[in-house]
């Protein structure tokens, strides 16, 4: 039995060397390589000020792409969940599709072959619809960057955009809420004078919508993903993300009984 494992580990290792060698010769994880055809570039080449959105599906590609500021904001769908990258090997996620143009957008190249002097954006902007399946899609990219180009996060350059849940229309004009407190809030001031939008996902707000509310400077809220503690971090990866399921339903029923007993207190 140990023998048979040593042997998987080493084709995988081997396996994985073999993926990565082909894609860097297809040019995939160096900078100078030719970048993901469903990419919108921007025009700036100032990492300083370059921002990479990843945005969930094609139709809310569209309306950010008409609402981002092109000089400075890039735009890289990603067509549903990529594959997981706690329960999937190396030589599996550099084969897959979405991964592979990741890569090639960011420009660092991964692991061993990271280098933080050819990031393309000085922001990555991970933009998803407020819902599970958004959530899921968010924390799948967070757990490749986090395994796969750490100093990206470690260095704060990783970040969440958070998109608006309402748009609360008072006397034709619009207000863009994240909350059902303030949803309440609104409702308890003006009571049934208000008209109230739930966004289901990106794709149902316009190109001027998704960009003042989401991606515009000034008006966007985002958030910086951030590590306190390395190591707890890869532990809590492994156990919410990993092919372990007891761990992970002990933390879900531990957390579940302490948020219950928080709302009795």
């Amino acid at each position: 039995m140990i023998a048979e494992r040593a042997l998987r580990s080493a084709r995988a290792r081997a396996a994985a060397k073999k993926a990565s060698e082909s894609i860097k010769r297809q040019g995939f994880l160096g900078k100078s390589g030719s970048l993901p055809g469903k990419l919108s570039d921007c025009d700036t080449e100032d990492v300083s000020i370059s921002e990479l959105f990843l945005v969930e599906g094609d139709s809310a590609a569209g309306s950010s792409k008409g609402g981002r500021n092109p000089i400075t904001q890039a735009i890289l769908p990603i067509r549903g969940k990529i594959i997981n990258p706690e329960k999937n090997e190396l030589a599996k996620l550099l084969a897959n599709e979405e991964v592979s143009a990741l890569i090639s957008a960011i420009g660092t190249g991964i692991r061993d072959d990271f280098k933080i002097e050819d990031l393309r954006y000085g922001k990555v902007i991970i933009m998803t619809d407020a819902d599970d399946d958004g959530a899921h899609i968010a924390a799948l990219l967070m757990t490749f960057f986090y395994r796969f180009m750490r100093p990206l996060v470690l260095k704060g350059h990783l970040y969440l955009a958070k998109p608006p849940l309402y748009r609360v229309t008072i006397k034709n004009v619009h207000n863009y809420i994240h909350t059902e407190e303030e949803l309440n809030s609104y409702r308890a001031k003006y009571g049934d004078k208000i008209d109230v939008t739930r966004f289901k996902g990106l794709g149902e707000m316009d190109a001027d919508e998704l960009g003042h509310t989401t991606m515009e400077i000034g008006t966007r809220q985002i958030i910086k993903i951030g590590v306190e503690d390395a190591e707890e971090a890869s532990n809590m990866l492994s156990v919410l993300m990993g092919n372990e399921v007891g761990p992970r339903k002990a933390h879900i029923i531990k957390k579940s009984f302490e948020r219950s007993k928080e709302v009795v207190n």
